[in-house]
Parts: structure tokens; C-alpha cells; sequence
């Protein structure tokens, strides 16, 4: 790798997320040493330092807030324009149910139709920097999608694996980016098992979500944009769904990187965040309800939020951890919830949504119900993917 006399990005160190031992920001890693936990990178972030208004200048992607990415060289960078998707009002569904303000965040409008496009843009383009001879990513769709993409065009071999129920369309834009595609009957746990099996020596970068500290890294693009669009106010809550959780993380650190850069005021407050699961998948749900220790032995089932159907996912710790500092909760919907949810979102504000984001409007639904939300407060919700890639899971049930 040719030697950066002054790199853009701030980056310093990759910490361990459980016991905050640091790491090497400049050589290959996946999980911490010490912990085999999530690393998560860190910056120099001194109040001041960075002038936000400077960001008007720059294009409308993710790569805006460049400093605060870890990509050393530019050259590296591996963009199909990810990031900057539109923050959209939902009048006609707020004035329905009572709600002064409701928006809603659609990464359906991201490059490969999901907001993996932006962790995957990072990762890959770290993959690139650091020299990897090629990826593979065990998937439940959207991910695999994405990786396949920008390793196509980096340049790079990928190996994708993932379910065989998952819909059509995954699987065959898969194909259109030459990636080779395994197909496992299960999980996404499953697919993780091949994983291993299939790259024991080695030889490929696992960018897995969290065994890799940078899809989390592009992942809290969103945070960044969703303060910069309200014009550096925050929500008083967002609702977003959790699979592996790294969304959901990446937002909340991407808050306390915008505090410490003084971007938030000293005293802003931050959201609520809300974890929203399936029904058929909700081990979240299942630990908080102290029915289990952990995830680490769930078996969920198959829903038509694919992206949902993660029943061990390594970020369990960290989602908690975002939850209890947010004052936030989480719940799960059911396929049949969904459904409804995408059929309402399309008949009253024209939007076509993933199952994950119709299961967020759900859940928004049942929180006013209870009283945990209220009708004044600002409720942002993030729409996850495109509903096209989801016909197969839906199909005449309009």
C-alpha cells in the first residue's frame, strides 16, 4: 500500500467493543484479539475541528464526511454513489393517525436498492486498500446484493451465500455481477457455518456483518445525513429495523462523533431508537424478555423481511447498549403485520417499501397505540430497501 503522507480520514485506532483494547486502524483486522467482539473505529474529533458548513460544497454521497470514514487513500475508494437518500414527510399517514410529524428515510433509493449499498461501499473499498485477493459474505439478501456490486467493480472475486428460499431477484442480480453464489438450506447462521467452511484457509476478506469493523463505518453515513437534513436538529425518535443491528449501531455512534465534533449542541438531546424485529426472528426481543441469556442458541424461522431473519447476530451486546442509553425499546411484527404496512404505505404515500420498512411503520403504529409514543413528538422512520426484490415473498397478497 503506498505510504499517505496526510490522509484525509481522522481515523486512530480500532477499539474492541466489549473491553475497548485498541487495535491497529492500519493493518487487516476482523474481531477484537482480546474479546473476538466487534472493533469499532475511532477518530480525532476535537470541537471545531471539522467546519460542518463546508459539507454544502461537496457532493451528495455518503463520502461527504470523509474525515470522519476510514479510507486512508482516495484512490481506494470503491463509490457507485451511495448515500444522501431523500428524508421524505409522510403527511397523508400522519394526519391519519394523529402524528405532528412523521418522516421517513428511504435507502431503498441507495445503488443495489438497499442500504447495504453503504456499508459495503466502505468495506469494500478498505478491502481494496488493505490488499484482500477477494470477499466473501454469508447474506439474507440486500448484503450479497451489494458486496457482489462493488467488488465487481473493484475488481475483486466474490463468493456469496445464502439461503435458498431467499427471493429470485437477490440471487440472480448476484449472478449479473459475476459473483459465484452458494445456496444453503437455513439461515443466515447456516450460511455463516459454509462461510467458514468454504474460506478456512483464509484467503478471502469475511466481511460478515461486524466480523469486519467497516460496514459499520458506512452504515452511520445515515446518522450523519439524517442530522444534516433537519438542518442539525435531531427526531425525537427513530424506528428502524434490526437484523444484525449495524444500521442501528452505526447511527447512535455517529451521534456521539457529531457531539464530540461539536456539530450537536453540548445538551442536544438524542433520539429514542427503536428495534424492530420479525415475529418469526426476534431474538432481541428474547433476550431483553429474559428468556434466554443471549442469542448465541436462538433458531429463528424464515420471514418475509429477509433481512430480518438473523437469529444470532454479533451486535446483540451493542444493540442493548444502544436501546438502554437511548431510553429506547424494541418489538417484533408479524409477516401479516407487514404486509398490511406495505400495503398502506402504498396506498396512501406511494411508496413501495421492503418488508423491513413496512415493519417499522407497524411498529410505530402499535407504540402510539400503547402510549410510548406521542402524537407530538417527531418519529422518523428508515425505510431499508426497495419492495421490488421482495415480489417473490409477497406475491398476490396486494
Amino acid at each position: 500500500m503506498a505510504t499517505i503522507t496526510e490522509p484525509l480520514s481522522r481515523v486512530s485506532e480500532l477499539v474492541c467493543s466489549r473491553c475497548h483494547a485498541p487495535h491497529s486502524a492500519f493493518s487487516p483486522q476482523t474481531v477484537a484479539e482480546c474479546c473476538a467482539a466487534p472493533l469499532l473505529a475511532r477518530y480525532t474529533l476535537e470541537r471545531g475541528s471539522l467546519n460542518k458548513e463546508a459539507l454544502a460544497a461537496r457532493p451528495a454521497t455518503m463520502w461527504r464526511y470523509r474525515e470522519v470514514l476510514p479510507l486512508l487513500d482516495d484512490a481506494h475508494m470503491v463509490s457507485l454513489g451511495e448515500g444522501f437518500t431523500p428524508l421524505l414527510t409522510l403527511r397523508n399517514l400522519g394526519a391519519r393517525y394523529g402524528l405532528a410529524s412523521l418522516l421517513l428515510k428511504d435507502e431503498g433509493q441507495n445503488p443495489t436498492g438497499s442500504f447495504k449499498a453503504r456499508g459495503l461501499s466502505m468495506a469494500i473499498s478498505k478491502a481494496k486498500e488493505l490488499g484482500a485477493e477477494g470477499c466473501i459474505i454469508p447474506t439474507a439478501g440486500n448484503a450479497g446484493v451489494a458486496m457482489a456490486a462493488y467488488c465487481a467493480k473493484a475488481g475483486l472475486p466474490a463468493t456469496v451465500v445464502m439461503p435458498r428460499h431467499t427471493p429470485k431477484a437477490f440471487r440472480e442480480e448476484c449472478y449479473w455481477y459475476g459473483a459465484d453464489v452458494q445456496l444453503v438450506d437455513g439461515l443466515i447462521n447456516d450460511c455463516a457455518a459454509q462461510v467458514r467452511q468454504i474460506n478456512a484457509d483464509g484467503h478471502l476478506l469475511d466481511v460478515s456483518t461486524l466480523k469486519e469493523p467497516y460496514r459499520i463505518e458506512g452504515k452511520k453515513t445515515m446518522g450523519y445525513e439524517i442530522a444534516e437534513q433537519l438542518q442539525w436538529q435531531l427526531p425525537d425518535v427513530i424506528v428502524y429495523p434490526a437484523g444484525g443491528g449495524t444500521g442501528l449501531i452505526g447511527i447512535w455512534k455517529a451521534f456521539e462523533e457529531m457531539k464530540a465534533l461539536g456539530w450537536l449542541a453540548p445538551d442536544a438531546k438524542l433520539p429514542r431508537m427503536v428495534a424492530v424485529q420479525a415475529t418469526n426472528c426476534c431474538p432481541l426481543i428474547e433476550t431483553i424478555a429474559g428468556n434466554q441469556p443471549n442469542s448465541q442458541h436462538y433458531n429463528g424461522r424464515p420471514t418475509i423481511a429477509n433481512g430480518l431473519a438473523v437469529p444470532r447476530p454479533l451486535g446483540e451486546a451493542l444493540m442493548l447498549q444502544v436501546l438502554e442509553q437511548s431510553d429506547g425499546t424494541a418489538l417484533s411484527i408479524s409477516d401479516d403485520e407487514m404486509v398490511e404496512g406495505m400495503r398502506e404505505l402504498g396506498r396512501s404515500e406511494g411508496l413501495f417499501v421492503a418488508p423491513e420498512g413496512a415493519a417499522v411503520w407497524m411498529a410505530t403504529r402499535k407504540l402510539l397505540t400503547s402510549g410510548w409514543l406521542r402524537a407530538g413528538e417527531q418519529v422518523l422512520l428508515l425505510n431499508t430497501g426497495s419492495g421490488q426484490k421482495y415480489l417473490d415473498n409477497v406475491e398476490g397478497r396486494y
